[in-house]
């Protein structure tokens, strides 16, 4: 039986960034992917002009080699403010520095040049002021905005670069870790083969967050229950937000709710871009894109409202699938309002998004109520932050505006790890978004090489950057 020195699961950034930072130094990595290969790659909607779901499977949106990152806008947030948990384990110094060494890596891959938030401190501080005012919190940062047709080209360059230097199986995934009397052997994958390695990265992603949870759970691992994010995904005509998005690419803005003290914030924001389903295991949420041309006269951003749970509440990917659930029974998918309509106590119809001042880019959206999905407590969340984010970009909070939903992010529950990702199990480390300790491309990134550079250091393997 062939040993391996380290597995990786999952070919996400996390578990490729991993690779890139072991192959040049003798270790015998294997990394499975339960999804395709970049080249076979492919969404109905986007590849045949399907206008609905097929419920491929696994969906090619959300596994295969780039994990949902592929077909992600292509964001790098080189912030240590947003995108991740990794400043809870390392010093934000340090965490600067491993992003700047990511963003060196991605730049040799091709990424583009540009970095948004680096000038215009000026219209910044003018953007953070009028937001004050309107009880917002805008938190700056700086984007590298690869696009998701540049994100794509740039995952399959990684993928051409590490063919010849680790054994690459996709098309497999894990179905078990296997532990024995307490120490990490090795895993079982879904065609019944076991594999044993030294070490074992676990770079589950989004899709996998939820077998990642049962894996901990049936492993004995303690567990720390993350916020669960709901909310619905904004449509505006581009030139509503070009004050904001001109100036901050990505603008993320917190606000606290005057209902509830509920925090809310805007997440993944698309200037020019459209909106996508996305299949999760047979649930149909909704998420944004943006390419690094124009391919829409609309912006698009996410609403998120955050809501963390205390003992003995323990399943926040189920509680977000209930919701998602029901838009689906209601929809056969995603829903799709006006904002107008919503306040008026009225499902929206084909008519009334027809002669609305938005065209919608996601048109298998089935108008409907989002009333009847979402609870009150985040539908008062959404309204309240629509109302202050008008103040600083009016016509946010147009009747005409676009809600579509449900969006969720199914974050792990969070191990509790060391300060190198290192689960309680020796040798077995978990990392990215599955493993609910990032929430983006670079911290994801980040997160895998803090682990690969952990490995060698114990392997006493000399130090080298991936080319």
């Amino acid at each position: 039986m062939k040993q391996y020195d380290v597995i990786i699961i999952g070919a996400g950034p996390a578990g490729i960034f991993a690779a890139l930072e072991m192959v040049e130094s003798g270790l015998d990595v294997l990394l499975l992917e339960k999804g395709r290969d970049i080249g076979s790659r492919a969404c109905p909607i986007h590849a045949n002009g399907s206008k609905k779901c097929v419920h491929c499977k696994p969906c090619g949106i959300l596994c295969g080699w780039g994990g949902a990152g592929a077909y992600s806008d292509g964001k790098l947030t080189l912030t240590t403010e947003f995108g991740g948990m990794l400043d809870h384990y390392m010093e934000k110094p340090a965490l600067l520095s491993l992003i700047d060494y990511i963003d060196s890596i991605y730049l040799k891959f091709g990424a583009t040049q540009t970095v948004y938030g680096d000038d215009n401190k000026e219209a910044v501080r003018k953007i953070q002021k009028d937001a004050a005012s309107a009880d917002l919190a805008l938190i700056p940062a700086r984007i590298r905005h690869l696009g998701t047709d540049k994100c794509f080209e740039i995952l399959k360059l990684m993928r051409d670069y590490l063919s010849d230097k680790c054994t690459i199986r996709t098309s497999d995934g894990v179905a078990e870790i296997i532990v024995e009397d307490g120490r990490y052997v090795g895993v079982e994958t879904t065609r019944g083969e076991k594999i044993f390695s030294k070490y074992l990265i676990a770079a589950p992603g989004r899709e996998g967050a939820e077998w990642f949870t049962t894996q901990a759970g049936r492993l004995g691992l303690d567990m720390i229950t993350n916020p669960v994010d709901i909310g619905v995904r904004v449509e505006v005509p581009a030139v509503v937000m070009e004050q904001i998005t001109d100036v901050v690419y990505e603008s993320k803005l917190v606000y606290y709710t005057k209902s509830f003290d509920d925090r809310v914030r805007t997440f993944c924001m698309n200037p020019y871009g459209v909106v996508v389903a996305e299949n999760n295991a047979g649930l149909i949420t909704v998420n944004g894109h943006s390419n690094a041309e124009k391919t829409s006269e609309n912006t698009n951003f996410a609403i998120l409202v955050s809501k963390s749970f205390t003992e003995p509440f323990k399943e926040p990917i189920t509680y977000g699938k209930s919701i998602a659930k029901l838009a689906n029974l209601l929809s056969g998918g995603v829903i799709v309002q006006r904002l107008g309509d919503l306040k008026a106590g009225r499902r929206s119809t084909e008519e009334r998004i027809g002669r609305g001042l938005v065209t919608p880019t996601m048109k298998d959206a089935t108008p409907g109520d989002l009333s009847l999905v979402l609870p009150y407590r985040h539908l008062t969340a959404i309204v309240e932050m629509l109302e202050a984010l008008d103040k600083v970009a009016p016509g946010v909070g147009s009747r005409h505006t676009l809600l579509y939903g449900v969006e969720v992010k199914f974050y792990s529950s969070r191990l509790h790890l060391s300060n190198v990702l290192e689960t309680q199990i020796a040798n077995f480390f978990a990392v990215g978004d599955g493993a609910g300790v990032t929430r983006g491309l670079a911290q994801a990134s980040v997160s895998g090489v803090m682990v690969a550079q952990e490995i060698k250091k114990r392997e006493k393997c000399c130090e080298g950057e991936a080319q």
